[in-house]
């Protein structure tokens, strides 16, 4: 051995890009070599007998022109082992099974070869067809018992016409083609049950911390929330819980306040046959019939996750607009679910965690100034049309919980649907509770003219003291898309309620507050403005004090409610694209009425948004009515351009508001992102507003990194001042140790790959293995199956992946682990020579002691070799043009590497090989 050196930066500039050069092409010549090379897990060290060729499959010969190489193909005698394809040996191999495109899973499949020379070929038994979910239709006794025996090899296309079976060595992979013909019926995307990964014994933390601090005429108020969803995985069962917890400074001479509440806990499993979850504990029903409520007890409901995508639903998305650094709070049935910091502008939210398919979303978007708005985002179902044979159910039994009675009365639902054919679904229910009872009653029906949702509810109640409530509800939902015009009616809903109608919680809350002597019907009740998770708000500041922190008039008219028995409802979203470059119109409409109540309450939205060469503008125009019969008109308009075409480039925000009671306002908004991943962002604004808002202005920034995400802002104006700062992310327990990671879904992945620190998820942006080879995958699509794919690029060079993605597809809120074989080893730059200083033949493959190959010789006997020990003896082997076996063989010690360092560039070894046997000397 002649020496060792490094290909580092302290070469001369024009060496290195000599070398590096020379590095490239020995390891692009190395690389496609090794893909006509056979895959095997070792070979003798020496002595071979490489001299008969091997045939692939199909028998393909392939010659080379050795005068394309360079030098006219000198030194090119070990070629022959490449002109015959890529043999595939005989056993046993572990492959990723493919029908059609579509994987199925892993499977054990045997390969034998008709002749020593031939390549062999995969064998199909029962257990592969069944596998396959192939059933072929006569076969012969003789084929039914050559499948049964385990010594013979029964081809593919023996057993369905036209059918083909191909194996991709490199990839592992099996892929079975078959005539749609033969196929059973299977929806797309669908993964069979017995696939489902069940995943790890784990425990699970997502927090959500979001801290806002006003101060406004004299007065300082800090408020700060943590939602937590915490849960543990124990094989089958999962174990969840979320709760709240909320803090107010010390004020205005009162003292802090803490509050903590649990929104709901359960134990939840997969029942698989049943294609449906057990939830016993604190949950929702899930308001696809009757109205979703909080219930203590057992559930036994249909998931449609279980389904294949084209065969599922659709999920709720908030949109609305902020004027300043605003805290955004979500209410559903009068519980916080939700609360973050948003930047100006437009804003968007759609990682809300289900709580239920029915009951409006409650938006109260509270300014830096003070100010707040509230909006509320309807959750009408579309019709409730389902696929032939398809068939939902749901039984719930326990208590019925809301934290606006003080007992909680014993219920039973009942629900159903099913798809009869393509035309008609028919869906029923029933529901009993102490002192009431309903009955629902429905049909779905698809038409050239759109799909119709029809059902009425007939209900009872006995209410002490007043007697019994009967009566009826009827409910009209409809939906359509003009493909013609491009004209979505998302959705339209009418419900009209007689007098005496009421629903489950109604009903128990009359009864409750009758049983407590007061007046059922008309009692006041907390606002919704005043709860906090369903509890009322106990703050610091007098009423008369908030309001002055908000800069209104306080009238405590606004700070009570009763009973509502709602009289009728529609709403109605609508969208309408206006040709190619005419941008989409879009409307909302919601009015309610009651029969305990004057007046409408209203909301109606209408905006159009298009884009002019890099320009974006929308307009929108809401009217809204509240409670005491005031209108209160708002008109909006937004342009947004990006000043550059570079990644990384800021876009400028224009915008400009006008509402009845603050008047008219002025936005200058810069947002941008940084860093490879965008996993840095900034915004800054400027406003002025009329009403007394005068000027502001505020600075936000954030950093998404592979652990958490971090939110900062800050905002001054006319008398006041904000602050905020949020933090969110997640902490998983694995039998690996503990993986932190960004905020994550109900299902997720630990990805493991050893020795890959620093190494990408394509699938996760942002996210990165860490020091202990570890990452958390934070959304997976649970019962479908996923594809995860690491990311090579910036992996150490001491490292190798077998494989740079696999498939899963986990059970809903899995912890699945996904481990990444990985080699581990150093990479070095071979430039070996005989003795006689002829360079090592073109294709000379080279082991180590183990007979393990490294890497083959390129031009000029250039080897890049990995997976290279510490120190050792390396063979080289290759056939001359008459087929004789030609070996030698050299030592090699590479420099000590520093504990816990990687490689960032390649070593370079000049070494002599001599005949194997002989004593090895060093190149003169």
């Amino acid at each position: 051995m002649k020496d060792v050196r490094q290909l580092g930066p302290a070469e001369d500039p024009r060496g290195r890009v000599a070398r590096r050069r020379q590095v490239v092409l020995c390891a692009v010549i190395a690389s496609v070599l090794a893909g006509w090379a056979i895959t095997a897990a070792a070979r003798p060290a020496s002595g071979a007998d490489a001299s008969a060729p091997a045939l692939d499959a199909s028998g393909a010969d392939a010659s080379f022109d050795r005068s394309l190489l360079s030098g006219q193909g000198q030194n090119t005698t070990d070629l022959s082992r490449f002109e015959h394809g890529n043999p595939v040996l005989p056993g046993s191999y572990n492959t990723d099974l493919y029908l059609n495109a579509n994987w199925l899973g892993r499977v054990d499949v045997r390969f034998a070869a008709a002749s020593p020379k031939a390549s062999a070929t995969p064998c199909v038994d029962r257990e592969l067809l069944d596998r396959l979910g192939l059933h072929p239709p006569k076969l012969s006794p003789e084929v039914v018992s050559e499948l049964r025996n385990p010594a013979s090899c029964v081809s593919f296309d023996s057993l369905i016409p036209g059918a083909t079976l191909s194996f991709d060595m490199a990839a592992l992979r099996l892929d079975a083609s078959v005539p749609q013909a033969y196929l059973g019926q299977m929806p797309r995307g669908y993964v069979s049950p017995e696939y489902w990964d069940a995943g790890v014994p784990a425990g699970l933390l997502n927090y959500n911390f979001n801290s806002y601090r006003t101060s406004s005429s004299g007065v300082s108020q800090t408020s700060s929330y943590l939602g937590l969803n915490a849960g543990f995985n124990i094989g089958p069962w999962h174990v969840r819980n979320d709760s709240t917890v909320n803090w107010q400074s010390a004020s205005a001479g009162a003292p802090a306040r803490r509050q903590w509440h649990n929104i709901d806990s359960y134990v939840q499993r997969d029942l698989p046959s049943l294609g449906a979850r057990l939830t016993i504990g604190d949950s929702y029903t899930d308001g696809q019939v009757f109205d979703s409520y909080e219930l203590r007890g057992v559930q036994l409901a249909t998931d449609d996750r279980m389904l294949p995508n084209s065969m599922r639903g659709y999920a709720p998305l908030i949109r609305g607009v902020a004027s300043t650094n605003a805290k955004v709070t979500i209410r559903q049935n009068g519980v916080q679910i939700y609360q973050t910091t948003v930047a100006p502008g437009p804003f968007t939210i759609n990682d809300l965690y289900p709580t239920g398919y029915g009951g409006n979303l409650d938006v109260t978007v509270t300014e830096a100034d003070g100010r707040t708005h509230a909006f509320s985002v309807p959750y009408a179902s579309v019709a409730q049309l389902l696929r032939p044979g398809t068939t939902r159910f749901d039984l719930a039994a326990g208590q019925l919980l809301t934290p606006l009675i003080s007992s909680h009365p014993n219920v039973f639902q009942a629900t159903v649907q099913h798809g009869f054919n393509n035309l008609l679904t028919g869906y029923a229910g029933a529901i009993a509770s102490q002192g009431y009872a309903a009955m629902l009653l429905g049909s779905a029906i698809n038409t050239r003219y759109g799909a119709v949702a029809l059902d009425v509810t007939q209900s009872h109640a006995s209410i002490p003291g007043y007697g019994s409530h009967a009566g009826q509800s009827m409910r009209l939902s409809y939906s359509k898309t003009l493909p013609e015009t491009d004209t979505t009616l998302s959705v339209a809903a009418y419900r009209y309620s007689t007098s005496g109608y009421l629903s489950v919680t109604d009903a128990a809350i009359a009864r409750d507050y009758a049983r407590r002597g007061l007046d059922a019907f008309n009692v006041a009740l907390p606002a919704p403005t005043t709860l906090i998770n369903g509890v009322p708000v106990q703050t610091v500041l007098t009423p008369a004090q908030q309001a002055a922190l908000a800069g209104t008039t306080y009238n405590p008219l606004l700070n009570t409610t009763v009973l509502q028995r709602q009289r009728s409802s529609f709403t109605l979203s609508l969208s309408q694209r206006l040709g190619g470059r005419g941008g989409s119109l879009y409307a909302n409409v919601t009015a309610n009425d009651y029969w305990n109540r004057t007046g409408t309450d209203t909301q109606f939205q209408v905006g159009y948004n298009n884009i002019f060469r890099r320009l974006s503008y929308s307009v929108s125009a809401t009217r809204s009515r509240d409670q005491l019969g005031r209108y209160d008109n708002q008109l909006f308009a937004n342009f947004s351009i990006p000043l550059g075409h570079s990644e990384h480039a800021p876009t400028l925000s224009l915008s400009a508001s006008h509402n009845d009671s603050n008047g008219s306002q002025q936005q200058a908004m810069l947002n941008g992102t940084l860093g490879n991943d965008n996993q840095f962002y900034y915004g800054a604004t400027g406003s002025h507003g009329e009403a007394g808002a005068g000027s502001s202005a505020s600075v936000n920034g954030g950093y998404r990194s592979p652990f958490a995400v971090f939110n900062a802002s800050y905002g001054s104006g006319s008398g006041y001042s904000q602050s905020s700062f949020s933090a969110s992310g997640a902490v998983v327990a694995h039998p690996g140790g503990i993986t932190l990671g960004q905020p994550m879904g109900d299902t997720v992945g630990i990805i493991y790959v050893p020795g890959a620190k620093g190494a990408r998820l394509t699938s996760a942006p942002g996210v990165r293995i860490d020091h202990s080879g570890y990452a958390l995958l934070p959304y997976l699509t649970p019962y479908n199956l996923n594809t995860v794919t690491i990311d090579p690029k910036g992996l150490p060079l001491d490292v190798q992946l077998d494989a740079t993605s696999t498939q899963v597809a986990p059970h809903a809120g899995a912890v699945v682990m996904l481990k990444f074989k990985t080699k581990q080893g150093r990479t070095v730059v071979l430039e070996v020579h005989l003795k006689n200083g002829d360079a090592l033949p073109f294709g000379a493959e080279v082991f180590d002691e183990e007979g393990v190959s490294l890497g083959m010789a390129g031009q000029a006997g250039k080897i890049l070799a990995r997976g290279v020990k510490q120190a050792g003896q390396l063979t080289a082997q290759w056939q001359d043009d008459q087929g004789t076996s030609h070996a030698c063989s050299f030592p090699y010690r590479l420099p000590e590497q520093a504990n816990g360092k990687s490689m960032t560039s390649y070593q370079a070894i000049d070494a002599t090989c001599t005949p194997a046997g002989a004593v090895p000397g060093s190149r003169g």
